[in-house]
């Protein structure tokens, strides 16, 4: 069996409830600074029977202010001979009739001196006075200042801004003002202690809080508003991403980058405003009729050829405009077209020509000399000239000619060297022309050349032994050029015209920019001629070529 003393615990309830004494009240109620409000309040009390008195004594109600015990004042009641506090009189007041339970609360024109927390209180008689201090009423005045811009903020612009607090209702008091936020790093703190501030904002202060606090009666409200500050396009940078790949990397402190030729760009233009810049790019420097290649942030370039291109971004806004400008340098190693070599007299005239980003410079090696700009002595004369990518060179031989020599023409730039030999074979006077990319394939390459002009020579010869009369001279002059890339081939039995020079097997791995291939085989001075029996004529190969 549940003890009596325990079931008020259960309901909810006190033993004072229980007892008879109960109060319906809410326990928290805000209002704004000089606005009215009501509180509904209900109390219930004992009635005693036993005292004759009990009939006639008159019921009284009270409301006080927990803090002001000490001065036992009421802020209402309807009790006349009760002292009510003077800056409550004529605001607070009781509504209803006490005989009725009622105890509600009329509050008018609230004061933010009005915060704090509230009891009820009921006396009849000598012997029935209770204050009910299980609920309590809790009271918030409310109030903010407000914070006036004389003028839109603009960075670096000084604009006078004004707090106030509004409470025409409470009666005059000294107000305490103080300022705060990041916006207010620089300034001296004894200007932050007036109604008025002076701001000169900058960029960076776009989007901080700024703070008016007024302390009031021991009392403090306050006011936080976002700073809207407006600027010119600021920290404008340029990104880039290559084909296939998502991440951009921002370009620091740089007007110009290399790029390969044939590159896929995209290029992002990115710009701190406010208001939002409108983005533009423009080929060259953008002037007033300029008409702008794209209209947006994002740049696409689906290829790059030779040259340069030079870009400009702009950033524009209402307050003005910032450019920042790239240069695209397109780059590429030498492509090498030569040597090509023809006789001359007594001598040897070749010829090379290359192309290239930046321009690539020419050189001739005779044997292990070193040959290059213009030069002409009585043995060979060398020239170079350019003009834009390419650049062109010749090189004459007058004497020294002799089986074995060896020349070559190397075109360079600091992306890359291309080189071409020409070989004399031993014998008659005939030439060899090796084109490959350089480095360590050109010995291949060369082994190649020959073990394929061995099995052609030999060729020609059986069939020039076979058609020529008896006691004809065999001395016929043979003069040849063959040029080829730089795929490595074994040498095999298989005849010329059965080489392959580009299998399918032999194709360069996914992803890697295959070499050049290329196989010319040309032979001079080859002419026909009548077999003695003059039954047939026949023509050998002037030129064979391959690609």
């Amino acid at each position: 069996m549940v003890p009596l003393l325990l079931l008020p615990l259960l309901w909810g309830g006190s033993v004072q409830e229980m007892a008879g004494y109960g109060l319906e009240v809410q326990e928290s109620v805000a209002v704004k600074a000089c606005m009215d409000v009501r509180v509904t309040c209900s109390f219930s009390y004992p009635w005693n029977s036993g005292y004759p008195w009990y009939y006639s004594a008159e019921l009284f109600t009270y409301w006080f202010r927990e803090k002001d015990q000490h001065t036992n004042d009421a802020v209402a009641t309807n009790d006349p001979s009760k002292r009510v506090k003077p800056e409550t009189r004529g605001r607070f007041s009781l509504l209803g009739d006490p005989s009725n339970n009622d105890c509600s609360l009329s509050i008018r024109q609230a004061r933010l001196s009005d915060s704090g927390v509230y009891y009820f209180r009921v006396e009849r008689g000598r012997d029935m006075r209770y204050s009910y201090r299980d609920k309590k009423l809790n009271l918030q005045v409310t109030g903010k200042p407000d914070i006036h811009f004389l003028e839109p903020l603009e960075s670096g612009r000084p604009t006078k801004l004004t707090c106030t607090l509004s409470l025409a209702c409470d009666e005059p008091h000294p107000l305490l003002f103080s300022w705060a936020g990041d916006a207010l790093d620089a300034m001296k703190p004894d200007t932050l202690h007036s109604s008025e501030l002076t701001l000169t904002p900058r960029p960076q202060d776009h989007g901080t809080n700024l703070t008016c606090r007024v302390t009031f009666q021991q009392v403090t409200l306050e006011r936080t508003v976002l700073l809207n500050v407006s600027y010119i396009p600021r920290n404008l940078h340029i990104s880039l991403s290559f084909k296939n790949v998502t991440a951009h990397k921002i370009l620091q402190n740089t007007s110009s980058i290399l790029i390969s030729e044939g590159q896929a760009l995209q290029l992002l233009c990115v710009a701190d405003s406010n208001p939002p810049a409108q983005l533009s790019w423009f080929q060259g420097s953008p002037t007033l009729e300029a008409a702008p290649i794209s209209s947006t942030k994002v740049l696409e370039l689906p290829y790059l050829g030779t040259g340069e291109a030079e870009l400009t971004c702009q950033a524009q806004n209402p307050l003005g405009s910032q450019n920042i400008f790239l240069s695209l340098i397109v780059v590429s190693p030498p492509q090498l077209l030569g040597p090509s070599c023809s006789r001359e007299d007594e001598g040897l005239r070749c010829s090379c020509s290359s192309r290239s980003r930046p321009a690539p410079s020419l050189r001739w090696r005779l044997g292990e000399g070193l040959l290059e700009g213009n030069f002409s002595n009585a043995s060979f004369e060398v020239s170079s000239s350019s003009a834009g990518p390419w650049a062109n060179g010749s090189l004459s031989l007058r004497e020294g000619l002799s089986s074995g020599l060896s020349l070559s023409c190397e075109a360079l730039n600091i992306h890359g060297v291309r080189s071409g030999s020409v070989l004399l074979l031993p014998g008659k006077p005939a030439f060899l022309v090796v084109g490959a990319l350089g480095g360590a394939g050109a010995m291949a390459l060369l082994s190649l050349c020959l073990c394929f002009l061995f099995f052609y020579i030999l060729k020609a010869r059986r069939k020039q032994a076979a058609m020529r009369p008896e006691g004809a001279d065999d001395e016929d002059p043979v003069m040849g050029t063959v040029a080829w890339g730089s795929r490595k081939k074994p040498c095999s039995d298989s005849p010329p015209d059965q080489m392959v020079l580009s299998p399918a097997e032999d194709a360069p791995p996914p992803g890697e920019q295959e070499d050049l291939h290329y196989a010319s085989l040309n032979f001079h001075e080859m002419t026909s001629r009548e077999p003695q029996d003059q039954e047939a004529t026949s023509t050998e190969y002037s030129e064979i070529k391959t690609s």
